[in-house]
């Protein structure tokens, strides 16, 4: 592990929200661009994949940094045509489409995405399952709309990844249940973030960051001293609960405030436990630092699921990962590798 808190713990508000990234002295509007001809930080924002993606570098070139924020946006968009559930073209569409009439053939990246959900589905006992879709698509957040007992109960029969037939090395898919489809959302982010980053290195790129909603890799440092970036308070708009300097790592938050309506004294939230088809309500917030951002956003949801005890161990189990989470008390916890003393960054 490799992680510090900035601050002590007993000086945090319970509660976390979202993460923010932010030099220490500086701040971006969205399109801001490097202030010198030759060089400097570029930022750049734009919105792709039903949420906010930011791209912010360090380029001794210009043009060069420009160029290569272009690249990360054209990946972002390309990841977004081929896994948006909304794109009826797109390959996950033709897999939800078409799955439960025969084996569909994949694209080798399709393969490898589904092959890491099914070792996480593994690894978590079923807490992270794409085939949750089943459910998920039942619930609209905006109109405040929840299945009722029967539907939630049909639902629940097309719910399970051992019911996902996946052949790897045929590279095919199909569906053993009538009703079933899947969703990427639980980790697509975070493999657009790992391209993305894989890209800037390939062009040379040192010191950046990208963002794309809650989930976040840094390349580097921001030239001499880590990105701070501090997590928010879920319950207290505009409180941070943690502040954390980070260097060559990746954080995906998931919360219980990003997509969720509040009804008959309960809230329901995007974050659904496969095996009830209902939202989980031990916890607020979990946020998890590791070397890679689909691991990050597969465990968020994962440990979010399982909850305080039984995700903490999960955490206990992996190697190079940390997690913060914050109950329904508001009460704070976090991993061991987040409060060791001789570590003032992860790297």
């Amino acid at each position: 592990m490799g992680h510090s808190l900035q601050c002590p713990v007993s000086a945090f508000s319970p509660g976390i929200c979202s993460i923010v990234f932010g030099p220490s002295s500086q701040t971006f509007p969205s399109s801001t661009r490097a202030s010198a001809q030759n060089g400097g930080w570029t930022r750049r924002e734009e919105a792709i994949m039903g949420t906010a993606i930011t791209v912010e570098l360090w380029s001794d070139d210009r043009s060069k940094g420009e160029s290569a924020i272009d690249a990360v946006m054209a990946e972002m968009h390309r990841i977004d045509r081929a896994m948006s559930p909304h794109k009826p073209d797109s390959e996950l569409s033709r897999i939800n489409r078409d799955a439960a009439s025969g084996p569909v053939p994949l694209t080798p990246e399709m393969t490898r995405l589904l092959v890491r959900a099914k070792q996480f589905s593994q690894i978590s006992a079923g807490a992270f399952d794409i085939t949750y879709a089943a459910v998920g698509r039942l619930y609209d957040y905006r109109l405040g709309i929840r299945p009722d007992a029967a539907q939630l109960q049909a639902a629940r029969a097309a719910v399970g990844d051992r019911y996902l037939m996946l052949d790897a090395r045929a590279r095919t898919v199909r569906f053993a249940r009538p009703g079933m489809c899947i969703d990427l959302g639980g980790f697509a982010k975070g493999h657009a973030v790992d391209n993305a980053t894989a890209i800037l290195r390939q062009l040379g790129i040192q010191h950046a960051m990208v963002s794309a909603g809650g989930d976040s890799r840094v390349i580097g440092d921001r030239r001499g001293r880590p990105w701070t970036i501090g997590i928010r308070d879920p319950r207290r708009p505009g409180e941070m609960v943690a502040v954390l300097p980070l260097q060559d790592t990746s954080i995906s938050t998931s919360g219980d405030y990003e997509r969720y309506f509040d009804a008959d004294g309960q809230r329901f939230h995007h974050l659904i436990d496969p095996a009830s088809g209902r939202s989980p309500a031990g916890v607020r917030s979990v946020s998890i630092l590791a070397d890679d951002g689909l691991t990050c956003e597969a465990l968020s949801k994962a440990v979010f699921i399982l909850g305080v005890n039984k995700g903490m161990r999960l955490i206990d189990a992996q190697t190079n990962v940390d997690a913060v989470v914050v109950d329904a008390q508001g009460a704070l916890h976090y991993s061991s590798g987040l409060m060791a003393p001789s570590a003032n960054a992860r790297h």
